[in-house]
């Protein structure tokens, strides 16, 4: 009889365990904006969104994303190229333009065979497309970032309307960030190495004394200040993510002072010395621009707090690498997350690899199992607005580079 009172009483209290826990995890969901995909089945598995919904929530865009253009309304669209990105699938696109001939290509080098008389092109371009789109109106890229493809010879002269990915890959790309904040926070790649070596040794990834003073040398993230340097879609999603775990946020956008409510304090851009003074994560989301162009500089670099760490998800370019990997060598930043470099790739000799404070993954941080249905469905819906001669969505100003 007693055992079995213990066994209910150790049960109870898994139970209880197990309740606080889904309630915690149910918290975080709630303050960091969580919100369930909608899964179809008819989608192979993949994660899809609720096609009830309209289709600026759906893909996480705002009215001011949603940039006119004009159209020509005396010759409507009749041939549109569009790259399979969505094998078995694509095709299926042409379900949004009634009357338009939707021609599904392999890739770019076959698109420049059939993209001559078309009026729109989906998911590829380069200066031979360019060249061979006599007719092109509008082009739809697969990416977010558009520096290389305003740099193509001839775009800046045409009439040419682009279409960008912004926002499709931010759930994937904060995700990203959160997770080389709390790898470096944690001290993770120090436990990876010892678990390569099957070696238990607390005090290497602690610190020499956990339980005395200041105690054990992890950190919390709880109560400290992160610094989003460009507030566009993974900058705002990352801002949720670190607000629902307790950090406070502050952020800088171009544009306005404008934001979120979870940001505590957004900045122009000519505040970002300034707040980077005061944070203890900075993450670096910005797009490669004129201006943005190694704004991150040995300067901006010694005026963060000795410890801070760096992430930069945007674009390495707004980078001075050798400023970085200087300050980091030194050991006066904690550490550093990178997703993207200059050059790019990194070359194997290049010295960030062989630091122990830095993390580097191979620009994949917007990528996740989510990030392919948003963009079909962003093809969808331009593709239905562009036939109907109605505003797309995510025009790229080319004045601002984004």
């Amino acid at each position: 009889m007693a055992n079995k009172r213990r066994v209910s009483l150790v049960f109870r209290a898994l139970v209880e365990i197990a309740i606080i826990a889904v309630a915690v995890v149910i918290g975080l969901q709630v303050a960091a904006g969580f919100r369930e995909p909608v899964v179809d089945e008819a989608s192979s598995g993949d994660v899809a969104l609720d096609r009830e919904a309209a289709p600026l929530d759906q893909l996480g865009l705002r009215e001011q994303d949603e940039r006119s253009w004009e159209p020509d309304t005396q010759s409507p669209p009749q041939r549109v190229v569009v790259v399979d990105l969505w094998p078995g699938r694509t095709a299926r696109l042409s379900e949004a333009a009634p009357g338009v001939e939707v021609v599904v290509v392999a890739d770019a080098s076959a698109a420049r065979a059939e993209v001559g008389d078309a009026d729109a092109l989906l998911g590829a371009l380069d200066p031979a497309l360019l060249a061979a789109g006599e007719r092109l109106r509008w082009v739809q890229l697969a990416s977010a970032g558009v520096e290389r493809y305003l740099a193509i010879p001839g775009l800046a002269e045409s009439d040419l309307i682009l279409t960008n990915a912004q926002r499709i890959f931010a759930p994937g790309g904060a995700e990203h960030v959160m997770a080389l904040v709390l790898a470096l926070a944690r001290r993770l790649p120090r436990s990876l190495e010892l678990q390569t070596a099957r070696e238990w040794n607390a005090e290497a990834v602690t610190g020499p004394s956990p339980y005395v003073g200041e105690g054990s040398e992890l950190i919390e993230l709880r109560g400290r200040t992160m610094l989003v340097a460009g507030l566009g879609g993974i900058g705002t999603e990352t801002a949720r993510l670190a607000a629902g775990m307790g950090m406070r946020v502050t952020a800088t956008r171009n544009s306005s002072r404008e934001g979120p409510s979870f940001v505590d304090y957004v900045g122009l851009s000519h505040e970002l010395l300034e707040l980077a003074r005061e944070a203890d994560v900075i993450v670096n989301a910005l797009p490669l621009t004129a201006s943005t162009a190694r704004v991150f500089d040995a300067e901006m670099f010694d005026a963060m707090k000795p410890g801070a760490f760096f992430v930069n998800i945007g674009r390495g370019g707004t980078v001075d690498t050798e400023a970085l990997t200087a300050v980091l060598a030194s050991g006066r930043l904690g550490g550093a997350g990178l997703d993207v470099t200059d050059p790019e790739p990194l070359p194997p000799e290049h010295p960030p690899w062989a630091l122990p404070n830095v993390i580097i993954t191979p620009h994949i941080g917007g990528d996740s199992d989510g990030h392919m249905e948003r963009m079909y469905l962003l093809f969808e819906e331009n593709l239905r607005r562009f036939a109907k001669g109605e505003p797309l969505l995510s025009v790229v100003d080319r004045a601002r580079g984004y």
